[in-house]
């Protein structure tokens, strides 16, 4: 695949899934107790599929592709909407939006080295950018204090959001390579959808595994848990899918990688306005180095 320069309209279509995932991260932490994670992933794809349902009926119809490439969207909405999701509103049962995120932020290292598996080169422009961000993210982790890192501890949840960074970093790659029928890909609704179809019966087979296997508590039904639920179908499903997949076809996988890198701090500033906290100065400098990350990285050699 071939990747373009970052332009501005790039950079503001890879800005926002980072920032609507961050608060995705927060409602998540705001319903526990409310709803099982597993069954809330399932029931929010389930109403991305009516919602999408109008936009995107013709992938049903014969000769779209959908059933001919069910393989390869089968995975991709394991993947993505199977998984990745699942794993997420799991590890916020455990830890906070701020550390998953934080977590969430390595996944410019990941997306690297799973490239190398589709014979991506890594250029040195992508290690120091990675370096930058990484460091971004440790500013954070530290809270400007190099002394707290040696005092971090992950809980169960940062180890389930390790494991969903992996598995959004694979999805990524595989959703730049051939295997998605023409008129799938053409149409991000249709493309959503060939993806949302597959991905829905994974997760609703596996809300029933938690339903039988783990017994959770009933749904505590309540008028802002629904709102919760239309929330994360609108925001962080349908309109930060279809920019992120935009975003990736025209910046490639590993420069838009690094925009992941955003979802700590837009958490932290949405957490300080949940819970009446400032933002600190050391918030600042992971910025900076965040977009810097972002911008060496996406640089040409010679440029």
């Amino acid at each position: 695949m071939s990747e373009q320069r970052l332009t501005p309209a790039t950079a503001a279509l890879l800005t926002i899934p980072p920032l609507l995932w961050a608060s995705n991260a927060i409602v998540g932490r705001l319903v526990v107790g409310l709803i099982p994670p597993v069954m809330l992933n399932f029931l929010r794809w389930t109403l991305v599929f009516a919602l999408l349902l109008p936009l995107a009926w013709r992938v049903f119809r014969p000769g779209s592709g959908l059933w001919r490439q069910r393989r390869h969207l089968a995975l991709l909405g394991l993947l993505s909407v199977g998984s990745y999701n699942a794993l997420l509103y799991l590890a916020l049962q455990t830890s906070t939006p701020i550390n998953v995120t934080l977590v969430g932020s390595s996944m410019p290292v990941w997306m690297l080295a799973i490239g190398l598996l589709f014979g991506a080169r890594v250029m040195p422009q992508q290690l120091l950018g990675a370096a930058l961000s990484v460091a971004g993210v440790l500013v954070v982790l530290s809270r400007g204090d190099a002394h707290q890192l040696l005092q971090l501890r992950l809980v169960t949840g940062d180890l389930l959001m390790v494991l969903a960074t992996v598995v959004w970093s694979l999805y990524s790659w595989l959703l730049t390579r051939p295997g998605v029928p023409e008129p799938l890909r053409a149409d991000w609704a249709s493309l959503l959808m060939a993806q949302v179809v597959f991905g829905t019966l994974w997760a609703g087979l596996f809300a029933g595994g938690e339903a039988l296997l783990l017994d959770p508590a009933p749904i505590a039904w309540s008028w802002p848990l629904a709102a919760a639920l239309l929330y994360v179908a609108v925001g962080p499903s349908l309109l930060a899918y279809q920019c992120w997949g935009a975003g990736v076809r025209r910046a490639g996988p590993s420069t838009a990688a690094f925009f992941a890198n955003l979802m700590p701090l837009f958490a932290v500033l949405m957490s300080g306005l949940v819970l009446h906290e400032s933002p600190q100065p050391y918030h600042a400098l992971a910025f900076g180095l965040t977009v810097g990350g972002i911008l060496v990285s996406s640089r040409r050699r010679g440029a």
